[in-house]
């Protein structure tokens, strides 16, 4: 991949150094902490963002919610992630991305937590529109910094876990549905778990995750860049010699990096890498908000009962939780586009037995289970592969924007403009299935075509060298 900035020697060399040390460091119970708590953070913004199916099912009736208010809180959320996200994306190089990820954690559950307190469909609207905006912040963060923190043959370990986190978010939530269905406050109570976490999250990031070292050295601030990196060294058994910061070179504060335009994005060397990584998210991104939004109402209007609805989108996501796993084993060996690849094409059987199950009589609710079980372990499986691979598109000094902005516009397609163009539709089989069809099919083959391998050190594969320009 070409270098996209005009950077100074120096501080390239500095950059491939530190960031080569941050990958020699042998994996250990420090890493596994990090990941852990990025796990739970992911956990729960996945639990509060992704209630809006349920919501749709619970809420309609005790605030009697019109035909407008239904299709309008099903994108509410989502929405406003991607206003938050495009906010986010202009400051996210300037700020700590410890900082970014805390403004959108404590966002997202503060105003979970007003949920149960909400008495009429306007209000619950607002409520998820000013959540939506706290997920712009939170929803992405967690990849640039981990990227800049796991070793390079590792960021797989966390974007599985992530991403088993997630999957077991999006599992647990409409179990606890159907625990509630039948009780008239279901909804209110459905949010209590995802919005008192906001006594305990946002505390242990602050106090647990480091600062990205590589995003100190490019603003210059190579003394915390260096300790930064020293105490991962040692919090991880001091199994490697230390980092000395004479093995950066000299004068990097005057040669530190100006952070490039927001325009970069789009630079001629950068253009195909940035467009790549949206085409990557839209189509994955548009079979999973389909399904996680709408399969319940969908479930529903095709004549299937409230019970089944949250049953059957149990399933899918439970099976997500194995197929996350074991794309993050299959990505270091296959590579990231054909992992997608295999995420993607690989859930059509499953995609069309939940097509023809309404076909089945008496087998029905069989079918549609073996079609979940498929296509929560392949599709719904796919961003372990696609928004690690979506980070290791951009420069360390691009990273925050570029992988902020590419999920938002991403998600403008996949999670605004889908799930309220296909809600009037989703009582048709053919059309609600068919579409996530056509979708998974196409984006297939976009990374395969037209994208490039990213697997190696950030550097490596982002930031050359001067001379190798």
């Amino acid at each position: 991949m070409a270098e996209t900035l005009p950077v100074s020697r120096s501080a390239t060399r500095a950059s491939h150094i530190l960031g080569g040390k941050l990958d020699s460091i042998p994996f250990s119970p420090y890493h596994l902490m990090i990941i852990v708590v990025l796990g739970f953070v992911g956990f729960i913004d996945g639990y509060d963002l992704v209630m809006t199916g349920s919501l749709l099912v619970l809420a309609k009736k005790p605030l009697h919610l019109s035909p407008t208010e239904v299709r309008f809180l099903a994108i509410a959320s989502t929405l406003m992630i991607c206003a938050g996200g495009f906010i986010c994306s202009t400051i996210s190089d300037h700020f700590s991305r410890k900082a970014i990820m805390l403004i959108g954690v404590g966002a997202i559950t503060f105003f979970t937590l007003l949920i149960p307190l909400v008495q009429t469909g306007s209000e619950l609207i607002a409520i998820r529109l000013l959540t939506g905006l706290g997920g712009g912040f939170a929803v992405s963060a967690p990849f640039p910094i981990a990227a800049e923190l796991m070793p390079a043959q590792h960021r797989r370990t966390f974007a599985a876990v992530y991403e088993m986190a997630l999957a077991s978010s999006f599992t647990v939530l409409p179990v606890v549905a159907h625990m509630l269905s039948d009780n008239p406050n279901a909804f209110r109570l459905m949010a209590l778990p995802g919005g008192l976490a906001f006594f305990v999250v946002p505390a242990l990031i602050y106090f647990l995750i480091p600062e990205s070292p590589r995003w100190y050295l490019r603003r210059g601030r190579t003394a915390e860049a260096v300790d930064t990196v020293n105490r991962i060294i040692r919090r991880a058994g001091g199994r490697v010699p230390e980092l000395a910061a004479t093995a950066l070179g000299t004068n990097l504060r005057e040669v530190r990096e100006e952070l490039p335009p927001y325009r970069a994005l789009f630079g001629r060397s950068q253009l195909r890498w940035t467009a790549v990584g949206i085409s990557s998210y839209v189509f994955c991104g548009t079979a999973f908000f389909l399904i996680s939004v709408l399969l319940p109402k969908a479930l529903v209007d095709q004549g299937a009962a409230v019970g089944l609805s949250f049953g059957v989108t149990s399933v899918v996501f439970a099976a997500s939780i194995p197929g996350k796993g074991f794309t993050g084993f299959l990505m270091e060996i296959i590579g990231r586009r054909w992992t997608i690849f295999y995420a993607m094409f690989g859930a059509l059987p499953g995609l069309v037995l939940m097509l023809m199950a309404h076909r089945a009589g008496e087998y029905a609710t069989v079918v549609m289970v073996a079609g979940a079980l498929m296509t929560g372990f392949t599709t719904l499986s796919a961003a372990t592969a696609f928004r690690i691979y979506l980070a290791e598109q951009f420069p360390t000094a691009l990273r925050g924007r570029g992988h902020i902005f590419s999920e938002s516009v991403g998600r403008i397609f996949s999670g605004v403009a889908a799930p309220f163009l296909m809600e009037p539709y989703t009582g048709s089989a053919a059309i609600f299935f068919g579409t996530i069809i056509a979708m998974v099919t196409i984006g297939a083959f976009v990374p395969v075509l037209f994208g490039r391998e990213t697997t190696g050190q950030l550097e490596t594969v982002t930031e050359r060298l001067p001379e190798m320009a």
